[in-house]
């Protein structure tokens, strides 16, 4: 069950979610991870689940959004929270980044990948600023991007594995639970922190 009184926890600045990792990043979650705010059990997810939820992402993101009053978008609930249209660039962000990293994944011998550093992207590319339209035919296109990489994946190209930084070996099945999580935990951010911001009003 989603706990509402909790969701400002995941705004936590980056990977959702280590040995070695700078200060401020905060580490991966593990391959088997359980979420505490929305209960979701990353190894009782099948990829066919995942897929199907990040597939529908765009639908539902569009949806959530032509509920909301233009006048909230840009509004941080608090300085350390994101808006709304902040969080709609993460989600493009996720899917950009997974897609790449899986593509990597497949491809490489267990590569190393970058950090995302969320709250850096968010502050020098002016994400407060971008404009809405735009980032959603963007995030359509990069869940399509997205699942045309998965689609190349054999049964056991799922297995192969990539690193962040020491200690973070993640498979490629993970990146996928871990998308899917993402996706599913910001539409319920997007929900709250509009709520919370017109509240403020």
């Amino acid at each position: 069950m989603w706990d509402s009184s909790k969701t400002d926890q995941m705004t936590v600045r980056g990977e959702i979610g280590g040995v070695g990792r700078p200060a401020g990043v905060p580490p991966l979650v593990a391959e088997d991870h359980v979420c505490e705010l929305c209960g979701i059990s990353y190894a009782r997810v099948t990829l066919e689940e995942a897929l199907s939820c990040i597939e529908a992402l765009p639908g539902q993101l569009r949806a959530t959004l032509s509920t909301l009053n233009v006048d909230v978008l840009r509004v941080r609930p608090e300085p350390r929270t994101w808006s709304v249209i902040e969080y709609v660039c993460h989600l493009r962000d996720v899917l950009a980044t997974t897609t790449i990293r899986l593509h990597r994944t497949r491809t490489e011998d267990h590569p190393s990948v970058d950090p995302m550093l969320n709250d850096l992207r968010a502050d020098r590319f002016g994400y407060s600023r971008r404009a809405l339209p735009p980032l959603l035919d963007e995030i359509a296109d990069m869940t399509v991007g997205l699942l045309r990489e998965t689609a190349r994946f054999s049964e056991s190209g799922w297995d192969r594995t990539h690193r962040r930084y020491p200690g973070e070996d993640r498979s490629a099945r993970w990146l996928i639970r871990q998308a899917m999580h993402e996706t599913t935990h910001h539409l319920l951010d997007i929900e709250h922190v509009a709520s919370r911001s017109v509240r403020g009003q």
